[in-house]
């Protein structure tokens, strides 16, 4: 396995390159090579080579986790005792005015992506086809060519260059960085408000730029951000606090906005409300609950009904709400376009091939994508490579347009630009209808024009060519999704495998070639991003017509196991390209003999309740570790060994006590400073500053800190080792979906040895087989807490010596087990259906119980 010297981020941008990296510190790998794996002197910037070797089978260090736990310490506490059922009942109401808010404004941004696409495509399309249509007479149609692509590519490039030179994580549509999110890794600026701004012009300058991209996909990005700016009640971008919404300044609270904007945003782009509560399920909240659900779905009406009133009034019909989306497929006549029992063989064979075709597409992807990230990681070159891809779109459209002969009657069509081109008077070229188009508006006239609008020959040569397109398009510097051009390439042979039916059958009333585009649509986007249950609500609802439900579910069905067989989805593989440690939903069979003992590291870095301030600071300053949470401990001054666990504390609070300066001359005096409340804390979220950026004098670095206020006293552990069997892998993987990203620790054991197990760690320790790894990696050596998505536990262990600690990698939903004895039936206690809502309301059962006495538990 290479080692590899350097680390692009998520679009391509040198990590030391970022505002919020810390001072002096840089970004290792997952095996210890890096830039700042040999030390924590700062180096002087270097040119960009010219190749960046990558492994994607590595995962990055540059990811940290989001704390998806409450800290349960005394400050915490203490505030929950004052809510009272009134005050319980305002955050309730705050809750779902927030979530309207969050549709309202989803709405409103999809109106202005769709109004403003709406105008400049067609400025841009009437421009060009009154060109084409004077050299048609005159000769010299290379001038309409040069005009086509010369207006694509400057278009492209103003998109190109504010996504590579301001915000390159608003690259591509967005939705692998907020799985990601949801998932509970912190994916640098991927909720700011200029991701926002550069999201939602980016996309509407790809689209106007004639790249076979969509403007449905980015809508989910952005209904995320805008979700995640509006619960905090504050711009840190602006630097105006509005003072309001301060008891969700916290990545719990922010976790269920964020699901509830991404399905705002589905809501948007389709008119799919609940499917967009599904696609927020399924594709993106590790965490789910009964109100949750409610309140998303509130979110998501709000969103639809937003968007279809201001798109109605623009229209000029205030009263007709026939817009719900930003793609409207249209009605399907059941009557005309019914399906029968013989038909569903056939539907499953499409769905073979769509995930045939999506495995194929992904695969070309991947290799397209590794080649990017190893040669074009400069942003001048990513603008070069998407003005070359824009133009080439333009030029590849115009030969196909010129060279088919396939011409329709215009009357009774509802083309919107129709170029006669070569075509008799009183004709269009029925190749125009797609590549002289919006993809939105392409997709609909393959849907519902009628029989004979296209020849044979027309669509076989747009799919081949359009998917080429597709492929070499998706993973541009540009905001664009996948959502449209995967419709459309399916729209396009669906439709062709109606007409051939048709032709089979002679003629037979079945074989309509619009039912046939609508589940080739179906199984070319199903056999790319792998998604079921969402994606037959969203087709479901945006069709109007409940009767293809099970058609579109069958072919779903097909398309994910075939696809799947091959490689993995879009999205899933973007997500292992950027080696990000990702928790999949279930653990591979594989590594249920995996125990605590096998992978985690040592010696743990520890602090005593009553802490020197220069010890402290010393520890946050050291850039080689860049631990984010830190075991706190009761030892004897006089001694070398601990004696007893007594909480964890994050480098966030570690932080803010820093800068508040809450320490005393000598450990038995009283704090004599103002005492800190939870807004201090709440304050100083999401951006805590550096340590560098704190001054300690060296008089105060001689003070005590007192850490018991602050910490949490009850972190979740587990055994160093498990009997065989379940409850070996339960230890380690489940309950599969846990609502926090709580740090695991493994104290020692008899023999006086304890560890630490970094998320990364479990994810990459190599399996007893010695063949499977899950993902593929090798073992991070050093402690856990290492600048990665890590957290820390404790578990009962013996009565001295230093303890370890197991991190699980965002987890949603902890568990402390806290005696082997009682591990297995704890489990079972927490894998009840009423667990989910019981966590999520911060109730902590008994469980500690059989640790009574041990000084492992605080």
């Amino acid at each position: 396995m290479a080692n590899v010297a350097k680390k692009v981020s998520w679009s391509g941008r040198d990590p030391r390159d970022d505002e919020d990296d810390r001072a002096g510190e840089t970004t290792p790998l997952l095996n210890g090579t890096g830039p700042g794996a040999a030390g924590g002197a700062r180096q002087l910037p270097r040119p960009y080579p010219n190749e960046i070797p990558h492994n994607e089978k590595l995962l990055s260090l540059k990811y940290e986790s989001l704390d998806y736990d409450n800290s349960e310490n005394q400050l915490f506490l203490e505030e929950e005792r004052r809510i009272n059922h009134a005050a319980f009942r305002t955050v309730e109401i705050k809750r779902w005015v927030i979530c309207a808010m969050i549709g309202i404004l989803t709405g409103l941004v999809a109106c202005f992506i769709d109004i403003v696409v709406e105008n400049l495509a067609g400025l841009k399309y009437r421009v060009v086809k009154d060109n084409i249509d004077k050299f048609t007479e005159k000769g010299g149609l290379s001038f309409s060519l040069l005009l086509w692509a010369i207006l694509n590519a400057s278009v492209v490039m103003v998109g190109s260059v504010i996504v590579a030179f301001i915000e390159p994580v608003a690259a591509g549509s967005g939705i692998p960085q907020i799985k990601c999110y949801l998932n509970g890794v912190k994916i640098p600026h991927v909720v700011r408000l200029k991701t926002l701004v550069i999201k939602v012009c980016g996309v509407i300058l790809s689209v106007v730029g004639g790249l076979a991209v969509g403007k449905e996909g980015p809508m989910i990005h952005s209904g995320a951000v805008i979700a995640a700016g509006i619960s905090q009640g504050r711009s840190t971008s602006l630097k105006r606090d509005f003072k309001i919404f301060e008891y969700f300044r916290r990545d719990t609270e922010k976790r269920d906005f964020v699901s509830a904007g991404a399905a705002a945003g589905v809501s948007a782009a389709f008119g799919a409300p609940v499917g967009g509560v599904l696609f927020s399920l399924e594709e993106g909240a590790s965490f789910w609950n009964q109100f949750l659900t409610w309140r998303i779905f509130f979110a998501s009406m709000i969103s639809t009904f937003t968007l279809n009133s201001v798109l109605s009034v623009y229209h000029g019909n205030a009263w007709d709400l026939s817009s719900p989306g930003l793609i409207n497929f249209g009605r399907f006549d059941t009557e005309k376009m019914g399906y029968t029992i013989q038909e569903i063989p056939i539907f499953i064979f499409m769905g073979v091939v769509g995930g045939i075709l999506g495995a194929l597409f992904n695969a070309l992807n991947y290799w397209l994508t590794m080649f990017r990230i190893r040669y074009i990681h400069r942003p001048c070159l990513q603008v070069i490579e998407a003005m070359l891809v824009a133009a080439v779109t333009a030029a590849v459209g115009f030969v196909m347009i010129y060279c088919s002969r396939d011409c329709q009657p215009i009357q009774g069509s509802s083309v919107a630009y129709p170029l006669q081109l070569f075509c008799a008077d009183g004709e269009y070229n029925s190749m125009a209808t797609a590549f002289f188009n919006t993809p939105e508006k392409s997709v609909v006239n393959l849907f519902h024009d009628p029989p004979g609008s296209y020849n044979p020959m027309t669509l076989g040569m747009f799919t081949l060519m359009y998917f080429f397109l597709a492929c070499w398009t998706y993973g541009l510097t540009v905001s664009a999704g996948v959502f449209i051009p995967s419709l459309l390439i399916g729209a396009a042979w669906g439709r062709l495998f109606g007409i051939s039916l048709s032709y089979l059958t002679k003629g037979s009333i079945w074989a309509d070639p619009g039912k046939y585009a609508l589940m080739g649509a179906a199984a070319q986007l199903g056999g790319i991003v792998r998604m079921t249950l969402s994606l037959t609500v969203i087709m479901m609802e945006a069709t109007g017509n409940v009767t293809y439900g099970f058609p579109i579910m069958l072919v779903l069905m097909t398309a994910k196991i075939v696809g799947d067989y091959f490689v993995e989805g879009l999205y899933d593989m973007h997500i292992q390209l950027q080696s990000v440690p990702f928790l999949h939903w279930e653990a591979p069979v594989t590594s249920h003999s995996l125990t605590a003992r096998e992978v985690m590291s040592t010696p743990v870095t520890c602090l005593r309740r009553i802490e020197r301030v220069g010890t402290v600071v010393d520890i946050l300053s050291d850039t080689s570790s860049n631990h984010n949470g830190f075991p706190v401990v009761e030892s004897n001054p006089n001694t070398t060994q601990v004696a007893g666990l007594r909480g964890l504390i994050l480098r966030s609070q570690l932080i803010v006590l820093l800068k508040h300066k809450v320490f005393v001359e000598r450990a038995n005096l009283s704090l004599v400073q103002r005492r800190l409340k939870l807004k201090d804390f709440r304050d100083a979220y999401p951006r805590f500053p550096p340590i560098q950026s704190i001054h300690v004098s060296q008089d105060e670095r001689e003070c005590m800190i007192d850490l018991s206020e602050f910490m949490n006293p009850s972190p979740y552990t587990v055994p160093q080792v498990t009997a065989p069997g379940p409850s070996a892998p339960l230890s380690l993987w489940n309950p599969p979906r846990w609502g926090s990203a709580g740090p695991r620790q493994v104290p020692p054991g008899e023999g006086g040895t304890g560890g630490a197990v970094a998320g990364t760690d479990v994810m990459g320790a190599e399996l007893p087989s010695g063949v499977v790894r899950w993902p593929p990696t090798p073992l991070r050596p050093g402690s856990c807490f290492g600048g990665g998505r890590e957290r820390t536990g404790l578990a009962c262990g013996g009565d001295t010596a230093v303890p370890g600690a197991l991190t699980q990698p965002c987890c949603p939903g902890s568990l402390c087990v806290a005696a082997f004895s009682s591990l297995l039936p704890l489990l079972l206690l927490f894998l009840a259906p009423s667990s989910a809502s019981l966590r999520d309301q911060n109730t902590r059962l008994a469980l500690l119980a059989p640790c009574i006495g041990s000084p492992w538990v605080g």
